[in-house]
């Protein structure tokens, strides 16, 4: 019998299993059962392990089931290669609202077998409206008529996130699994400690923790940086249909912009973003939340104040907007012997080209080929692995980043003469969209063991 990726490394990978899905493409199993990997618990001695210490060994551990630690999961197991990914919550986090994926985001979705399902969910977008804060239409513009091959929807988080783990067998996510520790062992693997005790050593760790990374903070890097700007999400329901075209809609005022777009016949998903100097106290009270929201845009155009009473609590969220740059030569690499960062994790970036959730999808992907071939040519390889790949997404990551937080500058102007000329002249007379869509292009191929 041929052998696997993952047994030429050693790997404990679930063999193949037959798979069938739903309409929705949810995975289901008709007269086959998942069987659970085993899970080695033996002592094990290290320069910085206790010898009598009891410790569960893992082959690869991944850290976060958010977006990127669930995409590089069903990546890895696309390719026969199995992964634990360790939650410090008790399910998947599936609060929130929505995300807007590009053409660059649902090509690794193909890539990874999940998009179908999600597109018969979701409209597609076919253009956006760029409007000042007074209702005046400032620019329009049709992505098609930009680029073919444009892609845009606007997806629930919460169906991502399902859709994803849906993919993997049930023992693959191990929820209440907090990281409180890491450690490096003599020979090259990781020691990770939870906070209930529980001590895991890993061959190869890949850090997914979001953007407050302990991960990334264990290998040096510094805290994401406030941007000066915090935005209120929610997501609107409409139980008898909304009732807006399949578009982007952008306001325009002085320091303070908003948003919505629709995500499917029902629902619709809006923003807004203000200027402050700090991003302040941390508010979870939702009635709260929107009654500063709507204090925000009262003397807007109807929609938006209506948006927010339509949205459920549970949607509301008001967020700083951070980032971090990685300057070459001064910012940590990407990864740290057998330790490698995805997502925001390693790049947090502001929300203004819509990229935080497509770059982390790349990333997945990216780091699963080249992983998968490192373990074709045995340990080793590894490493070089995780140098390649940060040497090849950091040309990406890099710009993207800056690019997104001039974008948002930009447009938080608060002084009158200067917005004047943004929405006089900037907007209607000078912008493009086909160069402010340039960075969606990415070329991948599927998947396959």
């Amino acid at each position: 019998m041929a052998k696997t990726p993952s047994s030429l490394l050693g790997l404990n990978s679930p063999m193949s299993r037959p798979l069938s899905y739903n309409s929705q493409g949810r995975v289901f199993l008709v007269r086959h059962c998942w069987f659970r990997v085993q899970r080695r618990t033996k002592p094990i001695c290290g320069s910085m392990i206790k010898a009598e210490a009891r410790v569960q060994k893992e082959d690869i551990v991944i850290v976060g089931a958010g977006i990127a630690g669930l995409a590089t999961a069903v990546s890895l197991r696309r390719l026969g290669i199995g992964s634990l990914v360790l939650e410090q919550a008790e399910s998947l986090r599936t609060g929130g609202t929505s995300l807007t994926l590009f053409k660059n985001g649902w090509r690794v979705l193909d890539a990874i077998g999940i998009a179908d399902s999600l597109r018969s969910q979701f409209l597609e977008i076919q253009g956006m409206v760029v409007k000042s804060d007074d209702g005046r239409e400032l620019r329009s513009f049709k992505f098609k008529d930009e680029d073919q091959t444009q892609e845009v929807r606007a997806v629930e988080r919460r169906i991502l996130l399902e859709t994803l783990a849906n993919q993997l067998p049930p023992e693959a996510i191990q929820f209440c699994s907090k990281l409180e520790k890491i450690e490096s062992s003599e020979n090259g693997e990781t020691l990770l400690e939870l906070a209930d005790g529980t001590r895991l050593l890993a061959k190869i760790v890949i850090g997914c923790d979001g953007i407050r990374s302990p991960i990334a903070k264990w290998m040096g890097f510094s805290e994401p940086k406030y941007a000066g700007h915090c935005a209120f999400r929610g997501l609107g329901f409409y139980p008898n249909g909304q009732p807006f075209a399949p578009g982007v809609n952008y306001i325009y005022g002085r320091g303070l912009r908003a948003g919505y777009v629709p995500v499917s016949p029902t629902k619709v998903y809006w923003f807004i973003v203000y200027n402050s100097p700090s991003p302040g106290p941390k508010i979870t009270d939702p009635i709260l939340l929107k009654k500063q929201a709507k204090e925000l845009v009262k003397n807007w155009f109807e929609e938006l104040p209506k948006l927010i009473d339509l949205s459920p609590d549970e949607t509301i969220s008001k967020t700083p907007l951070v980032d971090r740059w990685l300057w070459p030569g001064v910012s940590p690499p990407a990864s740290a012997g057998k330790v490698v960062l995805v997502g925001d994790a390693w790049h947090p970036m502001t929300p203004n080209l819509g990229q935080g959730a497509c770059c982390a999808l790349e990333d997945a992907l990216i780091l699963t080929r080249k992983l998968a071939d490192a373990i074709k040519s045995g340990p080793a390889s590894v490493e070089g692995a995780f140098g390649a790949y940060g040497e090849e997404r950091w040309p990406r990551i890099f710009p993207l980043t800056i690019r997104a937080n001039i974008v948002g500058s930009l447009l938080q102007w608060d002084n009158p003469f200067v917005c004047s000329v943004r929405n006089n002249v900037i907007i209607p007379k000078l912008v493009s969209l086909g160069p402010m869509l340039e960075h969606t292009n990415f070329e991948c191929k599927p998947l396959k063991e």
